[in-house]
């Protein structure tokens, strides 16, 4: 399909910076111009957004994608294998099917991004960032021919508060990456339409593969494509439509098994499944609420829950009503001067309606990260405006004036735009920051307090997580999953009758929850019930194979008791499904040593201290078991490199002092 433009005014009806006999230095100097601007850009960008590269806060879904991730805290081939042949229900990450975007975050794992140290992770995601940024300054440029609106208006996009969450949150890296080809897409379709050539139309469909691959909200793209054909390309027509129909058949692949991961491991709900006035008034909230965040992002958050009650009486869904339906008149009106405004809409309409809730997939009616790509089609009509005026600009009587007012406006805009994302990063710096600004702008959610409440128990604030957790109950009592939390506070509180009772709580709603029984068995291990604990860890292990915890805990509670044998088996299970566990190494290390293989033993210890190099109790059992192979010399070293570590560790100390004072090992210790 490879052709020049068919239609000989396309370049004319574009702003262009390069006529028809503008010899090659000309053009030379335009991409001179732009790659200056767009380095100026990129500068500016880099430093509103510096403050998240230490973000240390971890939101709703960072478990899934991080914490609780066994692949992607085992980089390797085998972990990206899985990422892309689990397609109808992926085993880590509840919901649809994003293998790019966990490959992505396991190569920043491979380089040194852990729980406690998220910087590599953020590095990564500002950038995207800065790439989509400079993406969408050539996309304007591409479009309108002119360096200088092409990176003021990409200035906008690349400071405007809104962009906080995705680079901030771990888990919207989904987002960053798929915006990442979509706006390659976009960049290549446009030098497809003015240039032709085959190889940027496959490069184009490639490129629509791995957006999907990264976030399958990148669907309705194609339709974006025709939307740039009628304007500003005006090159939409029947062969126009039919170079769609492979991305069609792409987008099409990828919906179904969209569809079918999430209904599998996420859950959905269908337009069918819903009142038809529930999910009109859905879309028309939505429709004026990006809106409104995009031109006045005064109270951003990462949680936008449906207003109660969802009709009417409500504020803003009152006002999505009638804003949206005076909004619409007035695009259509507009077309009798320009196609920019109905045309910048749509495209907004279109990225965005995976998202609008007529398919509802989240408990959150609308979310900045949603808005992060259909925010472009919002430029499209900025970036003409400000094309038109800059010639008429130019011919008042000071030529530099016009320009030069333009060029401040937008300055002053990008100033709020720096200030507001600065002051939207603050609360990202910690968790619980994080999740009490969200409370401060919807202080009824019940998962922002179970979430806040998770926070406090991790950092050992128990009477204030249980208070939390109990106030989430409060707002909903269905909510098992704080439910489950709550038990686990109130046991490590010393509650446990109290705890015991909430798991079995738990279990009557949801007899199949794994961690429930897992939870539960460690709480009657505490209360000496060992046959009762150990039936409840079989349980876990039972409904969910894959939960190497539950393997784990079983298999220390049969090597406690003198089950070897049953307890090396379920070290191995928990082994492989997280072959870094560095604890259940060690443990199986020493199961294998009480069961008489002291080689087997010997190599599990290794394999725990090179995971955990720091850990002094490995290194320690490490040196027990070589000193017993009678491997002195080696064993003294692993107390050394102990007390290297941890100076005051008394264990090592007495192990190294008792082989090295040993009359038949003291030429070791010397």
């Amino acid at each position: 399909m490879g052709r020049a433009p068919r239609n000989p005014t396309t370049a004319s009806r574009l702003a262009s910076a390069q006529p028809a006999g503008c010899p090659p230095p000309c053009r030379s100097r335009a991409w001179t111009r732009l790659g200056l601007g767009i380095l100026a850009v990129c500068a500016l960008v880099v430093t509103a957004h510096w403050p998240a590269l230490s973000a240390e806060a971890l939101s709703a879904d960072d478990s899934q994608y991080l914490t609780e991730n066994v692949l992607v805290q085992n980089p390797g081939w085998a972990s990206a294998r899985r990422f892309f042949v689990e397609v109808r229900d992926p085993s880590t990450v509840r919901g649809y099917y994003q293998p790019l975007t966990m490959i992505s975050l396991m190569v920043d794992y491979a380089l040194g991004g852990r729980l406690d140290h998220l910087r590599s992770f953020h590095r990564t995601s500002l950038v995207l960032h800065v790439l989509n940024t400079t993406l969408v300054v050539v996309l304007l440029y591409g479009l309108f021919g002119h360096a200088p609106i092409a990176c003021l208006v990409g200035l906008l996009f690349g400071l405007h508060p809104i962009t906080v969450e995705p680079i901030s949150w771990i888990a919207e890296r989904k987002t960053l990456l798929a915006s990442f080809f979509a706006l390659i897409v976009l960049v290549l379709h446009v030098r497809f339409a003015q240039r032709g050539g085959r190889w940027r139309y496959a490069a184009a469909l490639v490129a629509y593969a791995l957006a999907m691959l990264a976030k399958p909200t990148a669907v309705p793209l194609p339709a974006c494509l025709l939307v740039l054909d009628f304007w500003p390309l005006r090159r939409l027509d029947k062969r126009a439509i039919v170079e769609k129909l492979p991305f069609l058949a792409i987008g099409a692949l990828f919906a179904v098994v969209t569809v079918l991961s999430q209904e599998s491991r996420g859950g959905i709900a269908l337009p069918t499944e819903r009142h038809p006035s529930t999910v009109l008034l859905t879309i028309l909230h939505n429709t004026v609420f990006y809106l409104y965040n995009l031109v006045w992002p005064a109270k951003l958050s990462s949680h936008y829950p449906f207003p109660q009650p969802f009709d009417l009486s409500q504020a803003m869904v009152l006002a999505g009503v009638i804003g949206t339906c005076l909004l619409v008149p007035i695009l259509l009106i507009s077309l009798r001067w320009t196609r920019a405004l109905l045309a910048g809409w749509v495209f907004f309409m279109l990225m965005i309606s995976p998202t609008m809730g007529v398919i509802k997939f989240t408990y959150v009616i609308a979310a900045d990260k949603y808005a992060y790509l259909p925010t472009v089609g919002l430029l499209l009509p900025l970036a003409a405006a400000l094309r038109h005026f800059w010639p008429a600009a130019t011919k008042l009587r000071d030529h530099a004036t016009g320009p030069a007012a333009i060029c401040a406006a937008v300055v002053v805009m990008a100033g709020l735009e720096l200030r507001a994302t600065r002051r939207q990063l603050d609360p990202w710096q910690t968790s619980e920051n994080h999740y009490r600004h969200m409370l401060s702008v919807a202080p009824n959610a019940a998962v922002l307090h179970h979430g806040l409440g998770k926070v406090l128990l991790d950092k050992r604030e128990y009477p204030e997580a249980v208070a939390e957790l109990r106030h989430s109950l409060e707002l909903d009592p269905h909510y098992q999953e704080a439910r489950l939390t709550l038990a686990i506070a109130l046991t490590r509180a010393g509650h446990r009758d109290e705890a015991i009772a909430e798991y079995q709580a738990i279990l009557r709603a949801n007899p199949k929850s794994a961690e429930a029984h897992n939870n539960l068995a460690n709480a009657l291990l505490e209360l000496g019930l060992v046959d009762d604990a150990i039936a409840h860890f079989e349980e876990a292990v039972a409904l969910d194979p894959g939960y190497a915890t539950g393997c784990y805990n079983l298999a220390n509670t049969l090597a406690q008791h003198g089950r070897l044998a049953q307890a090396i088996e379920q070290y191995r299970k928990a082994l492989a499904i997280h072959p870094r566990f560095a604890s259940a190494w060690a443990n199986l290390g020493l199961a294998l040593a009480g069961d008489g293989k002291p080689d087997e033993a010997l190599a599990a210890l290794v394999t725990a201290t090179d995971l955990e190099p720091r850990n002094p109790q490995i290194r320690i059992n490490l040196g027990i078991m070589l000193s017993e192979m009678k491997h002195y010399d080696e064993a003294a070293s692993q107390f050394r490199r102990v007390l290297e570590i941890h100076p005051q560790d008394a264990q090592a100390r007495e192990m190294l002092d008792r082989i090295t004072t040993d009359p038949r090992t003291r030429a070791f210790g010397r």
